[in-house]
Formats: C-alpha cells, structure tokens, sequence
C-alpha cells in the first residue's frame, strides 16, 4: 500500500492569509492538534527571521516537540542568505530546515541576478553547513510551474546538481497557481522519470481553483507527497485545502495517508475560531451545509435507503446528516427532523405543518428543527406557546467608555428572578446576568459555540436581522434563532428559546 506523506503548512503559508496572525499560543495549539489528533506526517511551522513573536513561537513548539516525540517531524522555512536562517534555526531548536531556492531562470535572474552556477554553489554552501551543525535540509524549487513552462532545462540543470548533496525532500512548488491537472501531471511524471530516486512533494496554490486536483494530479504520477493547510489558507486564493485532499487520496487512488478522518472537522473549526475566516457554507467536507440535503425528493429517497448518499458518509469525518426546513422540503424532510425531537405528527397535522414550512421558507427566513414545536403549536391553532421561561423585561446600558451592562427580569415555571451584570458587549452582559440567574439552579445553560447574524444585502436602518445562535450541551449541539430590527435583541429572542428548549427537554 503506498503512502503519501501530509506536510501541512498552516502556520508558515497559512499565516500568510491577509489578515490572519497566530500568537504563539494558538500556534502551538494548532501543532498539537495537527501532529496528536489530525497525525498529519510533518508541520511547517515558521518563516526564519521573520519577527520576534515568530521566534518565540517556534521555539514553544519545538520545545515541546522534543519532549514528546515529534521533533523530526517540525520544519521551517528558511533562505540562501549567508547561514543567517541556519543560525535562527538553531537557535528555537530547530533540525530541519525547508531552504527556498529558485525554481525558474526568470526569477533567478531577474530576483538574484546570478547564474544558475553561482545559485548552486550558494546552495551547497548552505546545505553543507546546515548539516554540520546536525541540521537536515529540503529544498523548495520557488516557482517551479513557471520554470516547467518557460526553461525546463534550468529546472533540470538544478535538480541534477542537487541531488547530488544530503537533500532529503525535493519541494516543487506552483507558487503562482498557474498549472491545471493535465499538465501538472505531465510535468510531474517527467520529474519523476528522471529522476526516480529521489523525494518529490508538490505544493499547490489554489489561484484557478486547482490545488486539490493538481496535488491530486501529481500524486498520480508519483510524487511522494502533497502540502496542505487547514481551510485552504494561505498567501492570496491559498493552500490545497487539508480536509478536501485526505479524502480523495483515500477514495480515489486507494492509498494511505495517516491521517485520522475523523478529526478533520474539529481541526478546521478550531483553525476557523482562531484565524477569525470563517468557512464558506459549501465547502467539501468540512462546509455548514456539506451533509444537510435540501430537496425533499433526497429526504425520501434516503428513508427508501440512503439513495442519495455517497462514499463521504459524515461519520467518517465525526459530523452527521441533517435535512434542511424550507421551501423545497417536503414531508420525509420534515419527518426526519421530527424524529430527533422525538415528536410523531398525525397525517393532516403533517400536511398543515408542510404547508407552513414552506411558506416561511418563501419569506426566505432560515429554520431549526427546534423551531417545529413552534410551527405545530402554531398550526394546531395555539396562538400564545406554552413557555416554561418567559422574559418579563430587560434593560441595557452602552454608554462610552464604561462597561455595558444588562437587566434581566425573568419567569422561570411562575417564579420572578432579577439580575444585574456588566460584559465586554451588551449580549455578554446579558449571557452574564443569565449565568448568575441560574447559577443556584440544576439546570446548565449550554456553552454558546457560534452566532451568526444575518442582515438583508443592502437593507436599511430598520431592516429585521436574523440572529442563529449555536449552543452545545452534554448530549448534543443545536441551533436558535431570533428576529428582531435589533440586533441585540433579535440575540436575546434566540436565546430564550434555548432557554425554552433545555427547560422542555426536546433532545
């Protein structure tokens, strides 16, 4: 069974993100993460040189590393540029050093402005006293694509000269993301051919929306192993994308990975929290919406057994399916929804209930399965909800430069509770005076894992906004959702109804 190694890079090319910075806390975290419960084979974890707070970083990690078994398997990204990089290296502890050299003429000569003699013998230099110092070397071929294209024989004039030094890894990069798969497999293949005996790893960038089925395209001509980073970041469209190359290694080609499916989800919705880049809905894998079918056609045919499911069984990947509430659902969407709130409707409630499903998914307003008991108290032609808490008044207080602070006066079963608190924004103030009403209480409120708030493109002032809030308790995740012209207070209707929800015991 042949196996292609992971190195992800989402702490060196991943923090080249706009906008994205990791502390030296975060970056250690998600190294952990990626090396203990993702077990991807190796991490780039940093630029030599780069900043102080780099510095520190990598020699957490590596600290760390060495102190649990991982230490071959940290590299960072360094330069030809007098062993100064060597000395960064080693100085947070580093053995392995990933050395950027050029991959093109074009950039050689326009960027070093030397001969590919001159730029081979720098090299050596800097190979040689790597290793002198116990310090292993790979080598990135920068722009290697364009090299391919515009002076292949440069391309093999550098390799041919290299493989002759200790280099264990051969990087090719398409660091502009110019390449599309028939052509990166043609360019890889020849690679390979030629020289048979050595380690080669693509890195792809994702400029045409290739990465995945390039990296893919060069694994199939023989290439040893794929870079990767969480989410797909990195510098401009970013990085082949971790959770969507894993799988299809697995599923198409058959071949081992070590990596542990099951953890990718958790990773990049860990990544997502600390980078602040949020997943888009439709992404592969790890995508809000990725195992949740629409149609109700779908709904139905999965209950006449699971006609619309594919190899990417959400399982594997520790998530579950779900059926959307719509204007496209029908009655096996609804019936599925019904079942995980342990609730069995007779046929004409049913077709009630479907009637108005749809007509609130043609007013384009988004729905739970925790909004059903609603909808058929609501059909059944119960005009007040029989809530165990109902909020009786609240009041908040923003003014400039203090602290906001939150009212709350709440009915719980009858009794009448109060309480004052202060947060850093006037819902975290709210949530406080919640925590302090029910802290002499068996009751837990669930830890808020997401909130969302969803206003129309182009509305006004007064426009309705949509607050979806997701909360996690022992037994399950599930989501709320409040409509209001204020924000805070369209947060605070959602909130209430988890309130409702934990107090029914509809899990």
């Amino acid at each position: 069974m042949r196996t292609i190694e992971i190195m992800d890079t989402t702490l060196r090319d991943g923090e080249q993100t706009n906008g994205v910075s990791f502390n030296t806390k975060e970056k250690l975290t998600i190294a952990k993460r990626l090396l203990t419960d993702v077990k991807v084979s190796r991490i780039e974890i940093a630029s030599a040189r780069v900043s102080k707070g780099e510095h520190e970083a990598a020699a957490k990690i590596i600290d760390w590393a060495k102190n649990t078994g991982y230490h071959n398997k940290i590299e960072i990204l360094g330069f030809v540029d007098n062993f100064q990089s060597i000395e960064w290296i080693q100085s947070v502890g580093g053995i392995c050093l990933n050395l950027l050299t050029k991959g093109s003429l074009k950039q050689l000569q326009g960027q070093l402005r030397k001969t590919p003699e001159q730029h081979v013998a720098d090299i050596t230099k800097t190979v040689e006293h790597a290793n002198s110092l116990g310090i292993s070397v790979n080598v990135y071929l920068e722009d290697w694509s364009n090299g391919m294209r515009q002076s292949p024989d440069y391309v093999f004039f550098m390799i041919e000269k290299l493989s002759k030094l200790p280099i264990q890894r051969f990087m090719l990069p398409d660091t502009l993301g110019i390449l599309y798969p028939k052509e990166t497999y043609r360019f890889c293949k020849s690679i390979c051919e030629k020289f048979p005996d050595l380690h080669f790893d693509f890195h792809a960038h994702n400029d045409y929306d290739l990465a995945v089925a390039n990296s893919m395209a060069a694994v199939n001509a023989g290439f040893h192993g794929v870079h990767t980073s969480v989410n797909g970041l990195g510098e401009r469209t970013g990085n082949c994308s971790l959770s969507s190359i894993v799988p299809c290694i697995h599923d198409h080609y058959g071949f081992e990975t070590g990596v542990q499916e099951i953890h990718l989800y958790d990773m990049s919705k860990l990544v997502e929290t600390i980078s602040g880049i949020r997943i888009a809905y439709n992404k592969p894998i790890i995508g809000e919406n990725v195992f949740t079918q629409t149609a109700g056609v779908h709904a139905d045919g999965d209950k006449k057994g699971d006609l619309y499911h594919n190899n990417l069984m959400p399982e594997r990947f520790g998530r579950e399916r779900s059926y959307s509430l719509g204007k496209t659902s029908g009655k096996a969407n609804i019936e599925k929804n019904l079942e995980k709130l342990g609730l069995e409707l007779d046929p004409e409630t049913m077709k009630l209930v479907t009637q108005k499903v749809v007509e609130l998914g043609d007013r384009k307003e988004s729905l739970t399965t925790e909004d059903l008991p609603y909808i058929v108290r609501e059909v059944l032609g119960t005009t007040e909800i029989d809530t165990k808490v109902n909020i009786e008044n609240y009041y908040l207080c923003h003014a400039k430069g203090l602290k906001p602070v939150a009212t709350i006066k709440l009915n719980i079963e009858g009794e009448l509770y109060e309480e004052t608190a202060p947060g850093d924004g006037q819902y975290d103030a709210v949530m406080n005076a919640l925590h302090k009403i029910y802290a002499h209480r068996s009751i837990e409120i669930p830890k808020l894992l997401d909130y969302i708030v969803t206003i129309p493109p182009g509305g006004k002032t007064d426009a309705l906004v949509e607050t979806i809030i997701t909360w996690q308790t022992a037994e399950k995740t599930f989501k709320t959702r409040g409509l209001d012209s204020d924000q805070t207070a369209a947060a605070i209707k959602a909130t209430m109804r988890m309130l409702n929800i934990i107090h029914s015991g509809h899990f």
